[in-house]
């Protein structure tokens, strides 16, 4: 214990625990306290969070069925404007508070118009704890709002969450001027430490997937910074069908039936609509809403879908005889291979886990969308039995593989109990056992495998080292991966398994690094490999296990004085900083001793790493499907535009 630790731990001790230790944060002083209890976080994926939060109480307006049109803007100094054609926030005076309630919206938390059920301002809405705008005010340097109502238009100024003035009344609208709301705000750079610059594509991710929610809404985003100009304008007539169509497009991925299957459902009030379709791939893509809101961890939406999908292609199959007595059931697995599907679901009491509405909790939607998609599947089905042949020639190809799969792994574990080989042949494994304090690298190469064993800490890191060409797992099926020579090696040091067998409480190591050439070979196999975590054991990457070992591309050295550099503008520093430095370009692992190694690449206190991350699965899973997939289009496409962010080894 440090002695710092040790003072701070005495004087805690000295003070007793009463009320004078109770904080009491008024007004919005809890959000600044803790910023990511409202938005996730301070970082790029909180920072573009506070746009989202502004566009859906544009969006609930859309909802309620008075707005037809949304900007947003990121205007020359990176600040953001949100403007809509809705009713405007209302400006009158709030009972209880006595003070204008388009005041109360962005100083009050957990106020606004969506808590009164049937008589609340809205009958579905994604805003659920009515804290939406009063965050987004809290966490900004200054915000303006202007509303636009009655035939008069009305101004507020905050600064830091609190009001800088009352409300203004600027004058009246011109008689041909729509109603409607404009929220300007600049992000608290001493919120958002990182970056308060805004990304125009993450931006338009989230506003295309809102206008393919709500089919007929015109959404526009325009960049006005210096140098990034451009607008462009999201309205899709067909709503989820065309999402399905976008994705199928984008990746150039041939389709299993060319109609998009659009089934809808309402109850009690609330509405589920789910769109679906087949293509020749092995992977599924689920994207599931809730009042428009994405639900990356799912919830009873998607629980209802997956069951009544499999119940209701297995009791058709058996009824139409595509599945004889003999046979098995399809798994769920079977059914949704080769499946994008959007799932969209609209209640007026959205129940999710946490202001970031990353999961819904409506149990009563599980049983609204089940009975929608077992019902009307099977009813579609019926009527077009050529799309039914396919999609069961499908889902019994995957069952085929999936049965493959189970004997090759079956035969995996056989033969390693009768070799009395628990661990692959090429591993270096290390003393401790703790996962936790566990390191494995995957190593390309016998070369720099050995200087690997040789240079590690041997009591807390592992060594695996790996040979040839890998496997493209985004291009076989999961029969193919067990047995494979390449891949079984890190399947067994794992210990976790993979796809419906993976359990991650049987990982042996909770440090997982690639380690390959800093070269495009390298790249090529740090790929494959990311694209097999991804694939098969996607929870390495979601719980933050995966890493890229970042090894130099050159040593310099003057006399005693020695620094690696690891990349060309480092290069350039440190030369012009050791002027007749020797230059040494490595061309690989292999060329580095043992010491250099751990010294540059291994060594915990010294190395660089890059931690890899799932902040979006669908633009995750998109990469992916473009770099690794057959299509070559799409694939030269993207390496067009994304050339000029490479580092090539020339």
């Amino acid at each position: 214990m440090s002695d710092q630790l040790k003072l701070n731990t005495e004087t805690a001790t000295e003070h007793e625990y009463d009320g004078a230790q109770i904080q009491v944060l008024e007004g919005l002083e809890a959000v600044r306290k803790r910023p990511g209890m409202y938005i996730g976080s301070t970082g790029e994926r909180g920072l573009h969070h506070l746009v989202y939060e502004i566009v859906d109480n544009s969006i609930d307006e859309a909802l309620a069925g008075y707005c037809t049109h949304i900007q947003v803007i990121i205007r020359p100094d990176n600040t953001i404007q949100v403007v809509d054609n809705g009713r405007g926030i209302p400006v009158d005076i709030q009972p209880k508070l006595g003070i204008p309630a388009v005041t109360v919206v962005f100083t009050v938390l957990h106020a606004g118009g969506k808590f009164g059920g049937e008589n609340s301002g809205y009958k579905v809405a994604g805003g659920l704890h009515g804290v939406g705008a009063s965050v987004v005010n809290a966490l900004s340097e200054w915000l303006e709002v202007t509303v636009r109502r009655d035939g008069k238009e009305y101004k507020q100024k905050f600064s830091y969450g609190k009001q800088d003035g009352d409300l203004q009344l600027m004058g009246n609208l011109a008689p041909d001027a729509q109603n409607g709301t404009t929220v300007t705000f600049k992000p608290d750079p001493q919120v958002f430490t990182d970056t308060t610059e805004y990304s125009f594509e993450t931006l338009q991710q989230r506003l295309r997937e809102e206008a393919f929610l709500n089919g007929g809404i015109s959404i526009t985003l325009t960049d006005q910074r210096e140098g990034q100009e451009r607008s462009e304008t999201y309205c899709y007539e067909g709503g989820i069908r065309s999402f399905v169509e976008f994705i199928h497009q984008k990746r150039d991925l041939a389709v299993l039936h060319p109609q998009v299957i659009y089934l809808k459902g309402e109850r009690n009030g609330s509405v589920a609509e789910v769109a679906m379709q087949y293509n020749e791939s092995f992977n599924e893509l689920l994207l599931s809403f809730a009042n428009n809101v994405h639900t990356p961890d799912g919830g009873t939406h998607e629980e209802g879908f997956r069951m009544a999908l499999t119940r209701a292609l297995n009791d058709f199959g058996r009824e139409k005889g595509y599945l004889k007595e003999k046979d098995e059931n399809l798994s769920g697995s079977d059914c949704r291979e080769g499946l994008t599907c959007i799932i969209s679901v609209k209640l007026q009491d959205a129940q999710f886990e946490s202001q970031t509405k990353a999961k819904l909790g409506n149990t009563d939607i599980r049983t609204l969308v089940s009975g929608l998609v077992y019902d009307k599947l099977k009813e579609f089905l019926e009527e077009n039995p050529t799309v039914a042949k396919a999609i069961f020639e499908k889902a019994t190809q995957a069952a085929r593989a999936r049965a493959a799969a189970k004997r090759a792994r079956d035969m995996v574990r056989r033969k390693s109990v009768l070799d009395s080989v628990r661990m692959p042949e090429k591993l270096a494994d290390c003393h401790e056992k703790d996962p936790e304090k566990c390191e494995l690298f995957i190593v390309e190469g016998d070369s720099a495998g050995g200087s690997a064993k040789l240079g590690r800490d041997s009591n807390t890191q592992a060594i695996l080292s790996l040979w040839g060409k890998m496997l493209n797992v985004e291009k076989a099926r999961v029969d193919k991966v067990y047995g494979n020579d390449k891949l079984t090696p890190v399947i067994m040091a794992l210990g976790c398994g993979i796809g419906e067998d993976f359990d991650l409480s049987k990982l042996r190591y909770h440090k997982i690094f690639i380690m390959a050439d800093a070269d495009v070979d390298g790249s090529h196999i740090a790929t494959l490999m990311l694209t097999f975590f991804f694939r098969y054991m996607r929870p390495l990457i979601e719980h933050g296990y995966v890493y890229v070992a970042q090894p130099p591309l050159f040593k310099l050295q003057k006399g005693s004085v020695v620094k690696y550099a690891y990349n060309d503008a480092e290069m350039a520093q440190y030369s012009a900083e050791m002027p007749g430095a020797k230059i040494n370009r490595y061309k690989g692992l292999g060329e580095m001793n043992p010491d250099q190694l751990w010294e540059t690449t291994m060594n915990p206190e010294n190395r660089v790493i890059v931690k890899i991350r799932i902040e979006d699965a669908e633009r995750a899973d998109e990469a992916f499907t473009i770099l690794m997939g057959d299509q070559v289009e799409p694939r030269r496409q993207f390496i067009e535009t994304n050339a000029k962010y490479a580092n090539l080894d020339v």
